[in-house]
This record gives C-alpha cells, structure tokens and sequence, in this order.
C-alpha cells in the first residue's frame, strides 16, 4: 500500500515557516498551547508508569542535546472524532487486533527549563486497524474495508483505542495500544490532548483544562509496512503519506513524528514502542482555535451515536472539518 491519496499542498498550514523556525531556535511559548518538545528520553523503553503521578520512574529528561528546551507546533484540530469522557488505563486496546504498540510520552514545561509536569493528563485516541473509531463505527473509512465487527446501537457505546494516563513524578505517562490504521484522506496518526488542574475521579479525568491538542505521526515506511500484515491488510486503498497529509508538515519530531523502535527486528508483528516528549505551558489553555490544514473527513463520517453516558455538548463532532 503505497498510493498517494492526492494532493493536499493547499490546505497546508500557512504558518508552517514560522513554526519550524520556532522549532529551531527554540522559540517562545505563546498563548493557546505552543507545545511538544523535538527531544527524546534516553532510555524511553526502558521504564514504566502508572495510572497517577505517585510512581518514581527511573528516567528524567529536561534537555535537548543542545542543553536547550525545544518547543514544538501550535496545536492543530482535534478532528471529528473526538469523544469525552475517556477512562484513566493504560491498557486501551479492548481487543482490538493489530500490532503491538507501547507508547510513551513525556511532557515537561516549557516555559520552566523542560521540568517534568507531574500530574498531567495525557489523552490519546485512535483508529482501529482498519480505520474505524469507537463511537463512530459506521463511518467509512474510505477504500474497501470489512464492516466494522461490532454492529448495532452497542457499537457505538465502546470505548476502544481511547484513554487517559496521568503523568508520574517525571512527566511520564505509557499506553500499551495497537498500531492505528488508516483512513481516506489522512495519514497514520494518533490524536493527543495534554490537561492539566484536574483530578482522576471515579475511573475518568475531570476538570482542569486542555493545554495542547495535537497529533502523533509514523514513518512512511514502518507504517506501510505494517499495512501489509494481518488485520490491516484487509483495508484497501490509496494511503496518504506524510508528504501530501492535511495535517503534518514536515517538521520531523518538532510535528508530532514519533521515534519508533521495533520489538523484533525482523518481524514487526512483534509490535513496536513509540516515545516522544511533549512541552506544554501549564498556564495557557487551547480554546479549540487549532490549525493543521483544513481538509474533510470521510464521505459519510462521522454517523455514529456517541457512548450513551457521555456528554451532549462535547460528544459531538468537532465543528473543525480536519480530521
């Protein structure tokens, strides 16, 4: 699978210069979440975190090689798939089938010298192998895919590939998941949000406010490559890569792109661990005004009722066409 899904250089973000240079010389953290740090853990595999900050991990990073806290993009759109209420686990994957994905992220302040942001909450979601989101399962994904396997009104109440982690003593938070599929216009991605000032009640993460919004992208050829085994190989089609994607703009680390480690060297069924460290500024909050390029999402997504217990004013589509 390595079509190009057309041409998208005009819905590219005008500001993309600017945010480069930002991310080069290390810039200033602006008002509505100038986020996510171009630097890597040093040994990102190698420890583990909980579900709350309490835990020690055994890995502290504040610098970039250049002894300089590195800021990344502005946030970009949540896409229309976007649902509240996600539960606090580590483990999100619900069955789901794919490749193994360990994922690890660590968000440090950047307006602080990249100290660790213990007590963050790091929200991720996904598609699914083949291209379908919880909650919107009958949205096409594009190409030729089997039907979602879950069907009828309890499709929609799943909570698959969402969830929460709350950043340990150093800013880490670890999701064990599966490699997302893709779906028609969009590259492989996964979609992230940092909070922070609220609390873990009751299996969920209330309150506080959303720093950053953003996505996490893969290399053309890890992922292309994956499509090509079980389950993702039964999703046909034209795949976008990360040169003609709406939203990614070719700014490596610095846009989301994750360091990606193979399980096994030989065979990716095995899995892969995914890391990539995230400077957020705790005192500014992302009202929703993300940029990423514009672009639409599938013909006839999203069509799903959201879970039965989530709330009407946010379980909604995002009123931002990128997805």
């Amino acid at each position: 699978m390595t079509g190009n899904q057309g041409n998208h250089g005009n819905h590219r973000d005008k500001t993309i210069s600017r945010r480069r240079a930002l991310a080069v010389t290390g810039g200033t953290v602006a008002a509505g979440g100038l986020v996510a740090a171009g630097f890597q853990s040093a040994s990102a595999d190698t420890a583990d975190t909980a579900d709350t900050a309490d835990t020690a991990d055994t890995t502290a990073t504040a610098t970039s090689t250049s002894g300089e806290c590195m800021t990344l993009m502005t946030s970009v759109t949540e896409g229309p798939y976007y649902l509240d209420g996600a539960l606090v686990r580590k483990d999100i994957t619900e069955g789901k089938a794919g490749v193994p994905l360990t994922l690890r992220l660590t968000v440090v302040d950047a307006t602080d010298g990249c100290t660790p942001v213990s007590g963050a909450a790091v929200e991720i979601w996904h598609c699914d192998a083949w291209g379908y989101y919880s909650g919107y399962t009958t949205a096409n994904p594009g190409g030729s895919a089997p039907a979602e396997s879950e069907e009828g009104d309890s499709a929609n109440d799943l909570t698959y590939l969402r969830g929460y982690q709350v950043a340990n003593a150093n800013g880490v938070v670890k999701f064990e998941t599966i490699f997302p599929g893709w779906y028609t216009p969009r590259t492989c991605h996964i979609h992230v949000k940092v909070h922070t000032g609220g609390e873990k009640e009751d299996g969920t993460y209330e309150g506080g406010k959303v720093n950053y919004t953003g996505q996490l992208f893969f290399a053309d050829d890890i992922a292309e490559e994956i499509f090509t085994l079980d389950p993702y190989a039964k999703h046909t089609g034209s795949y976008t890569v990360l040169a003609d994607d709406m939203v990614y703009d070719g700014g490596g680390a610095a846009s989301g792109l994750l360091t990606l480690k193979a399980v096994h060297k030989k065979d990716p069924s095995k899995g892969y661990k995914g890391s990539l460290t995230l400077g957020v500024d705790p005192d500014a909050e992302d009202t929703g005004g993300g940029g990423g390029g514009g672009g639409t999402p599938p013909s006839d997504a999203p069509t799903g009722a959201p879970p039965s217990d989530a709330p009407s004013d946010s379980a909604s589509p995002s009123a931002s066409a990128s997805s």
